[in-house]
């Protein structure tokens, strides 16, 4: 081969293996920050689903119906009811001294 065409190939074999290089390492990088994405889009939903429990306690406690209701779960769930019973029987144990 003539010296022209070893330059050519020299030159075209050192830019390409440049390229490659920085393909890799483009994409490490890119991977990377991929991942990170992922993290920002799970924390993301993770808020949205907080945002929506914490309007629908708002909507619930500031409406008529829900103040309703979250008066009537307080007594009829068991664990709620049996410590009015308690408090009931505490008050009527006070009074009967008296």
């Amino acid at each position: 081969m003539n010296t022209a065409e070893w330059i050519l190939v020299a030159i075209l074999s050192v830019s390409l293996f440049i390229f490659i290089v920085v393909g890799i390492v483009f994409l490490v990088k890119l991977m990377g920050l991929v991942k990170e994405a992922k993290k920002v889009v799970v924390k993301g939903q993770d808020i949205a689903e907080n945002a929506n429990q914490v309007v629908s306690n708002v909507r619930g406690m500031t409406s008529i119906g829900g103040v309703i209701k979250t008066f009537a779960d307080k007594y009829t769930d068991p664990k709620y009811k049996k410590e009015a019973e308690g408090k009931e029987k505490k008050d009527g144990n006070k009074s009967k001294k008296d």
